[in-house]
């Protein structure tokens, strides 16, 4: 007898599931705006940078390593072993590290995950709205 009791009330409950509005967005067909302060991707300024070795120092991950670019001494980040607690970029006296909202990193290749200072100084960085809404 009890359990026909539950039947109504089950109903109910299922009625009101199905004509819910969803709590989730459809990724990646609706792109998402990551919050402020989210701790994605870094964005490396060159010109800015002055070779202290302050972020390689502070890294507890050892995730960054300090390499030799165009006779400077630039950090070369591995993103498959960072725990993007931002150290790095606290202590960069000259904020050459920056946040991004970049957060699609799905990979199969690990090169994918490294951000070579080499590629900022062979290519000019142009910065998009979002990455200068954070430098800001």
């Amino acid at each position: 007898m009890p359990k026909k009791r539950r039947l109504p009330a089950l109903i109910k409950d299922m009625g009101a599931c199905i004509f819910k509005k969803p709590f989730t967005q459809e990724y990646p067909f609706v792109k998402v705006q990551a919050p402020e302060g989210y701790r994605v991707r870094h964005v490396f300024y060159p010109d800015k940078c002055i070779s202290c070795g302050l972020c390689d120092r502070d890294c507890p991950a050892k995730a960054i390593e300090l390499v030799e670019v165009s006779g400077k001494r630039m950090p070369h980040f591995y993103l498959d072993r960072c725990i993007f607690c931002y150290l790095c970029e606290e202590g960069c006296p000259r904020e050459a590290i920056k946040l991004s909202t970049n957060f699609e990193m799905s990979t199969t290749e690990t090169d994918d995950l490294m951000v070579n200072p080499e590629e900022f100084i062979s290519k000019p960085k142009t910065t998009t709205d979002e990455e200068k809404k954070n430098v800001a």
